[in-house]
């Protein structure tokens, strides 16, 4: 924690702020689902925090402080911007994706670098069950300010009065914003949530998996593909509002794509982890090209060996991850 009395050093003060960037970004991420307006939150939170340097008088820590800055960031552009879904938006059980169409994935190196950048009582691995995309998508369905406790009190552990002094509540009205969220949550995310587990990387069994999905994927296998999928296996494609339910509503999308006439050429898979779940960038070569051109990044659920959910996503957001928008091979 920096040192009160050296607060108006600039420099100072901009290397201890730094410091949390990546983990405040994840925060901002939870608030807003997108992983590009995170990076405007967060920058126009340590911008807040360094014209109100003065308010800083010690008595939190300069982390919290922060946190504090940004959660006020955020909800003020949730404010200004009024876009969240509808209370009634997503059934239980149901898609928590039809309506979010700004959700953006987040890659699972920057989610490493987050956690370690918390210091204290508070370190932990930043864990699946407070990124993973249903997680995410179904926050944004929750009023922002009840979205701002739930995460401050369940997923940061801020106990009651020290969320209620944050964001200018009582204390009662903090347990009720906080019980309201997590009945919500429990009507939107899907029943077996509870059985994914605090995992901080995909697991083996889902790597393994993934590597037949790339493979069957580059071979235009849909028999194999349909190996993969659960029965009641749903694609969603943010900023799209689609969804596309059962494992025959996916082999239909696919199979022009990937066979026919109208097929889109060859393929690249490339794996990646985005969430602290399995995912794969995929690129396609017409015939005649020589480059493949990214088309678009999926993120998988998988459940007892097979696909429940894929989240398909631009290829804008590439560059996140490291990788280029086109490649010889």
């Amino acid at each position: 924690m920096p040192d009160v009395h050296l607060i108006d050093d600039e420099a100072a003060f901009a290397d201890a702020a730094e410091r949390h960037r990546h983990e405040l970004r994840v925060h901002c991420y939870r608030m807003t689902g997108s992983f590009a307006e995170a990076e405007d939150m967060v920058q126009e939170a340590l911008l807040r925090a360094w014209r109100n340097r003065a308010t800083f008088e010690g008595r939190s820590t300069f982390r919290a402080w922060l946190y504090k800055i940004a959660t006020n960031v955020c909800l003020d552009a949730l404010s200004r911007r009024r876009r969240h879904p509808e209370p009634d938006a997503a059934t239980p059980h149901g898609s928590p994706f039809r309506e979010v169409t700004w959700l953006q994935p987040y890659p699972d190196d920057l989610l490493d670098r987050a956690a370690s950048e918390e210091e204290g009582p508070e370190a932990r691995a930043i864990s699946r069950e407070t990124v993973e995309l249903a997680f995410l998508a179904t926050l944004q369905h929750l009023p922002p300010r009840q979205r701002a406790v739930l995460v401050l009190r369940d997923v940061v552990g801020w106990p009651a009065e020290q969320t209620a002094a944050a964001l200018e509540m009582t204390v009662p009205s903090v347990k009720s914003a906080l019980q309201r969220a997590r009945v919500s949550l429990r009507q939107v995310l899907p029943p077996r949530r509870s059985d994914w587990g605090p995992a901080t990387a995909p697991t083996e069994d889902e790597r393994r998996v993934l590597r037949r999905f790339v493979e069957a994927s580059q071979n235009a296998d849909l028999d194999a593909l349909a190996e993969l999928l659960r029965q009641d296996a749903r694609q969603t494609m943010p900023p799209a509002s689609l969804v596309y339910d059962g494992r025959e509503a996916i082999l239909d999308l696919w199979r022009p794509v990937l066979t026919g006439d109208r097929a889109w050429g060859a393929w690249i898979s490339v794996p990646l982890a985005a969430n602290r779940q399995p995912a794969v960038a995929n690129y396609t070569r017409a015939p005649g090209e020589r480059a493949y051109t990214a088309v678009n990044v999926d993120v998988l659920r998988i459940e007892d060996g097979l696909v429940a959910e894929i989240t398909t996503f631009g290829p804008e957001i590439l560059p996140a991850f490291g990788l280029p928008p086109t490649r010889e091979r």
